[in-house]
């Protein structure tokens, strides 16, 4: 498996996507039922692949990408050949970035001396698809992009 496994959750929210990519392999619903019961390794194989197809497909998409932690803020632009990264650093101890009161003090004092900017670009390793979902599985959301274009503009 290249990327992870999807979960109980996923799974039942991509059941209709399953149930199809299974009939792509010419499986019936009653073949599965008897793989899980009497090959449940084979099973096992189907699952991660059909992980697989799902994580690419969502991470080609993937353009924008956030993870905000306590006094820190990552906002990653996906390219084509490089991912490029505005962070912003809060030198504040009372200010905590997750919650609204620390995210209204950031609005408020982006020009403090207490913020730093960030600005760095990193090409891809061979493994583009991969790349990205190492920030996924560190906490890091897939977004639209609005406040990595925010910044952006405000630090040229």
């Amino acid at each position: 498996m290249k990327f992870a496994r999807l979960t109980k959750e996923q799974f039942e929210e991509l059941h209709q996507e399953f149930i199809n990519f299974l009939a792509t392999q010419s499986i019936t619903a009653e073949e599965w039922e008897a793989i899980k019961k009497n090959k449940p390794e084979a099973a096992e194989q189907e699952l991660d692949v059909f992980s697989d197809l799902v994580w690419y497909g969502v991470l080609k998409k993937v353009k924008y990408l956030e993870h905000i932690s306590p006094n820190q803020i990552h906002l990653f632009y996906c390219g084509k050949k490089y991912m490029r990264l505005i962070a912003l650093k809060v030198e504040k101890e009372d200010v905590d970035l997750t919650s609204k009161k620390g995210y209204q003090w950031l609005r408020d004092n982006l020009l403090s001396d207490h913020v730093q900017f960030y600005n760095a670009r990193k090409d891809y390793s061979e493994d583009k698809h991969q790349d990205i979902f190492k920030l996924i599985q560190q906490g890091a959301q897939i977004t639209k992009g609005e406040l990595f274009q925010y910044f952006e503009k405000l630090i040229g």
